[in-house]
């Protein structure tokens, strides 16, 4: 009875194990395409502010900032015609159990707009933000581990 209560502990173990520790030896990459790949020419791209009017425009851009686990990589907040979308540029983090990416109020995730499960460690990728949400409100962008409750990084959009 003993062993089986070992061989039980040491399963249970190994599995915990599995699920904590190896997401963080996954990287992720993806490369979506731009909105902002829809602007002229003319007009510039990136994270500085482009004028008004209809169209596609970035209205807000931050610097990754590392909390619990490095981060590298810029959330620009992009305006399409009435659509906003979150893109992370050259983004670059460790991987976790369970992370999502929340539009906050603050960095304790109180009041939040989750946006889904984390698309890419690294790259460039997308988020479609719900209709009527306000983004001057929820102007933290932030990579948050669900099952531990853990600010992984955060991006504020200025």
């Amino acid at each position: 009875m003993k062993a089986f209560i070992i061989i039980l502990a040491v399963l249970l173990i190994g599995v915990a194990a599995y699920y904590l520790i190896l997401p963080a030896f996954v990287v992720i990459e993806a490369d979506e395409a731009s909105p902002l790949s829809e602007l002229p020419a003319s007009q510039p791209s990136g994270p500085q502010k482009t004028a008004g009017g209809d169209g596609v425009q970035v209205i807000a851009s931050g610097a990754f900032v590392a909390h619990e686990h490095d981060v590298a990589g810029t959330a620009l907040l992009i305006e399409n015609d009435g659509q906003k979308t979150v893109r992370f540029e050259d983004f670059d983090t460790v991987n976790g159990p369970d992370l999502h990416i929340y539009l906050a109020a603050d960095l304790k995730a109180a009041d939040y707009v989750d946006l889904g499960a984390i698309k890419a460690t690294k790259g460039n990728v997308n988020y479609d933000i719900p209709a009527g949400t306000d983004t001057a409100k929820y102007n933290k962008v932030l990579v948050w581990c669900e099952p531990f409750r853990v600010l992984f990084s955060y991006a504020e959009l200025e």
